[in-house]
């Protein structure tokens, strides 16, 4: 592929938009009614929190079309965009929203972004397929690095970076990819359990009010291996996976498994024997009640199942000094649960619960790139608004394509959201004309006849 020789550019066009799948994208959340969740619930004060519901969609219109700073809103002011969208707001005003906020400010906002992942799963029934079923809340948290010294709350947290510490629950099913349930910004040095017993209780009533009414099972790691976490499952009628700490109770319990009891699983070079109908693995299962948090009143010990896999070491050497000879052998990974499933359906399940990590990437490559203000609220509300973004464009996905119900933030954003269309006047109506042979041509229509189609 060659460029000619005789081309010329410039930035002329009044008609032309360089985001043609934003106005399908925005009549979706029109149609869940963002602008009116926010007029009822987000009552900033003063001028810089007059017409918040233009603001915020503004705000969520350039996440979704791929800002991820506030003077990349602007994206939403080229070309012909003042056509198809009746109200913008330019970067500054919007900043200044922001930065208005309160903490008070922030959980309205939180309320919102609730409601909308509840309107838009009965837009998009296929947003949470099989939640009527199965469903699982995962919960992590991650470090957002900042720079400089301006930022409100950074600090130095575990992973030894600066920055603001992101708590996240997410909502997902066997066969729907994951949405956002729950945000939270804290300060960088918090620890990871910090304030989760709230979220998990705030994220679980939000993704029953969203169709998640089967089983529904909180997965975390180690960092929310704690009485709070676990009690705020159980109270809300959820099961529990969570990744068990290695302390001396838990390390007891290993040693008392019956060598008989361990059965080879699928792994990385498993090999299945044939005669003996068993996979031969370095990897292996087994599992023992267990009666956590014993240090507590006894109305507070928690028992159940243990489910524990173990791989073989490469290095022996590195095993802690003064651990027994099976732990020199083996590298152990033991879960917590009171999951229903067997016992290796359930260790299984448990480690999908790195499907988060691939969320916490998608925000980190969209509106999480940055901290945009050194105002803490201002940060915190952009965060939430991350999530509404995230979840729109989930939505968007869901209705173009099976694929696109499952592909990456990144991926939808390049084939349905950033399309150049040029603007037309035809029998007083607006029409978008797109390019010619479209490789994404069908989802995108099938999503633009759906969310604009008339209720």
């Amino acid at each position: 592929m060659r460029v000619c020789h005789n081309v010329s550019a410039g930035f002329d066009d009044p008609n032309l938009i360089g985001v043609g799948g934003l106005v399908p994208v925005m009549g979706l959340a029109q149609k869940a009614g963002l602008h009116e969740l926010v007029k009822e619930h987000v009552c900033v004060p003063g001028s810089a929190g007059a017409n918040g519901e233009v603001k915020i969609a503004s705000l969520v219109a350039g996440m979704v079309a791929g800002a991820d700073s506030i003077e990349d809103m602007d994206l939403v002011r080229h070309g012909g965009m003042g056509r198809v969208f009746d109200e913008h707001r330019a970067p500054t005003t919007l900043g200044t929203h922001l930065r208005a906020y309160t903490f008070g400010h922030v959980r309205q906002l939180d309320a919102v972004a609730c409601r909308f992942l509840v309107n838009l799963a009965r837009q998009v029934p296929g947003l949470l397929a099989g939640a009527d079923q199965v469903a699982y809340l995962d919960v992590d948290d991650t470090i957002r690095g900042t720079y400089g010294y301006a930022k409100q709350g950074a600090g130095y947290g575990y992973s030894k970076v600066k920055g603001l510490n992101v708590q996240l629950a997410t909502l997902s099913t066997p066969t729907a990819a994951p949405v956002l349930v729950g945000t939270r910004l804290r300060k960088g040095n918090v620890a990871s359990s910090h304030g989760a017993s709230r979220l998990i209780s705030d994220a679980l009533a939000t993704a029953g009010r969203a169709g998640a009414t089967g089983i529904l099972t909180v997965r975390a790691d180690s960092a929310y291996y704690n009485h709070a976490v676990i009690t705020a499952a159980r109270r809300a009628g959820a099961r529990f996976s969570v990744t068990a700490r290695m302390d001396r109770a838990v390390t007891a319990a290993i040693c008392r498994i019956p060598e008989q009891d361990w059965v080879g699983i699928r792994y990385p070079e498993a090999i299945w024997d044939e005669s003996e109908q068993r996979w031969v693995s370095d990897a292996q299962v087994a599992e023992t009640a267990y009666t956590a948090f014993t240090s507590r009143a006894p109305s507070e010990h928690v028992t159940a199942r243990l489910i524990v896999r173990r791989v073989k070491r490469l290095n022996p050497a590195s095993a802690t000094h003064g651990q027994e000879e099976l732990f020199a052998t083996y590298r152990y990974h033991a879960v917590f649960t009171d999951s229903p499933l067997t016992m290796l359906a359930a260790e299984a399940s448990h480690r999908d619960h790195a499907i988060i990590e691939q969320v916490i990437a998608d925000l980190k490559a969209g509106p999480l790139a940055h901290a945009p203000s050194g105002n803490f609220n201002a940060n915190s509300a952009w965060t939430v608004l991350a999530a509404i973004a995230f979840n729109l464009t989930r939505a968007a996905g869901a209705l173009a394509s099976t694929r696109h119900a499952h592909a990456r933030p990144a991926t939808i954003r390049q084939e349905l959201i950033n399309i150049p269309a040029r603007i037309a006047n035809r029998a007083r109506r607006l029409r978008l004309h797109l390019p010619e042979n479209w490789p994404w041509q069908h989802p995108w229509q099938t999503m633009f006849n759906t969310a604009l189609a008339r209720t």
